[in-house]
């Protein structure tokens, strides 16, 4: 389903439980990561992709959000091939994915945000093969625990788990797929 047809109070970000995903990519799908930001908070939550592959993806982002399925509603991604398990997610969680229109990035601004403050410890060329599940929780544990401006200069690990008594800890968000 297009971007389009998710609910309009969404773009409010007064709620949680909508989660944008990406993938952030080492060459031509050789590795990856899989990310989910969700967009009230800015909750991060990253899994490492020894290669992208649909099967792969599908898997971690049920690890990741399964946990947190009371707190997930709507997941819009991009086009890629990587989310061709987006009905298994959706179904996992009981949310509702939506697609993005191509090259409109900033339909997913959040997750876009997120992308290049993770590329900030991970640059272009990162295989992350090579990065361990410590590296990327530590990178994540890191993220959730910046104070944002947007958030009144809370974290948003204090916004999400303040929100969202059912949370795991920031130091649980990376798992490896």
């Amino acid at each position: 389903m297009g971007i389009e047809h998710r609910p309009a109070e969404v773009d409010e970000r007064r709620f949680i439980g909508h989660w944008e995903g990406d993938a952030v990519i080492h060459g031509h799908k050789q590795s990856g990561l899989v990310i989910l930001v969700e967009r009230r908070s800015g909750y991060l939550l990253a899994a490492r992709l020894p290669r992208l592959s649909a099967q792969l993806t599908q898997a971690a982002m049920i690890r990741l959000l399964k946990p947190r399925r009371g707190a997930v509603q709507t997941i819009p991604l991009d086009n890629g091939s990587e989310f061709a398990g987006h009905k298994a997610v959706a179904k996992a969680v009981t949310a509702m994915t939506y697609f993005c229109d191509p090259y409109c990035p900033g339909q997913r601004g959040s997750n876009e945000s997120t992308n290049g403050l993770i590329r900030q410890y991970f640059p272009k060329g990162t295989d992350f093969r090579q990065v361990t599940d410590a590296e990327l929780r530590k990178v994540v544990r890191k993220l959730n625990d910046r104070p944002r401006k947007r958030l009144g200069y809370r974290t948003p690990a204090q916004v999400f788990l303040g929100e969202y008594s059912g949370a795991l800890d920031t130091a649980g968000a990376a798992l490896i797929a």
